[in-house]
Parts: C-alpha cells; structure tokens; sequence
C-alpha cells in the first residue's frame, strides 16, 4: 500500500498482515463541521494516520513529538489565523509543507501564503478530489510517494 517512501524513514507501523512500514503523520486544524471525518475517508485507507490541532501551539507541541509529513491548516479557524498559525510553525519547521484552506482566498492572501512557502491553497468547501491531487502532487515532490495517487 505505501510505495516509495523512503524519505519517510523516522516512525514506522505494523499493518494488518505483519508488514512492517513507514508511519505517514498529517496534521490539521480542528473544525466544528465533519472535516476530519472526510480526512480520514481519504487517509484511512492509505495507512496514512491524521492528527487534529485545536490552535498554533498545539500544532508545534504535536510537531515536537511527532515526524509530520504536512499540515492541513484552516484559515477560518475559530482558535487561531491559519497564516498565524503557519508563521509559528515555519519559525522551529521551515521546510515542513503546509497547504491552506480558505472560504476567501483573494490576492491579498494568495500573496502571504506564497511570501510563507505554503505548497498549495485550496478554496472552501473542500473539494476532495482536488485536496487529494494536491496531496499526490505534494508527496511525490516532497517524499518520492505515490501514496495518494488513485
């Protein structure tokens, strides 16, 4: 099921048939709306294992002590401004790939998140077929996995 993914080396989980693998981490912004239940319709059968934040600390302190592989940040958050949010993390993780959702993604905001490196915004709703190409787009790039192609 996991292909290619050497570059994710650190962390690994046993599957059901005893197959040893990479552990594929994303992070993403809390929701008050079934977000991380379609993230997971996506993830699940991947092996790919999703972890929620609530706010930019608990983002950094779940990056402390876990190898993520991008983050998924919202920014309509009601906890914190997802370009915050993205500022705190790029400040410890620099090269951590981050994709930002948004229900207003104007010039202005295209502008930041570009000048913060973030791989992709995507508009909300969520189109998932579109987060999941960006998803395939960012891990082949990044991680040499075709762990999200169809």
């Amino acid at each position: 099921m996991v292909e290619n993914l050497s570059k994710l080396d650190e962390g690994r989980s046993e599957t059901e048939d005893g197959v040893w693998q990479p552990e594929v981490n994303v992070l993403t912004s809390e929701a008050n709306w079934a977000w991380p239940e379609a993230l997971r319709n996506i993830f699940r059968p991947r092996g790919v294992n999703l972890l929620v934040a609530e706010n930019a600390g608990e983002f950094v302190s779940i990056i402390e002590r876990k190898r993520i592989h991008t983050t998924i940040v919202d920014m309509d958050s009601e906890e914190s401004n997802g370009l915050a949010t993205i500022k705190i993390i790029r400040m410890d993780y620099p090269l951590l790939p981050c994709i930002l959702l948004s229900s207003a993604a104007g010039e202005t905001l295209l502008g930041k998140a570009l000048r913060l490196d973030v791989f992709s915004v995507i508009d909300k709703p969520v189109d998932m077929s579109v987060l999941r190409e960006q998803l395939n787009r960012l891990f082949i790039k990044r991680y040499d996995s075709s762990i999200f192609s169809e």
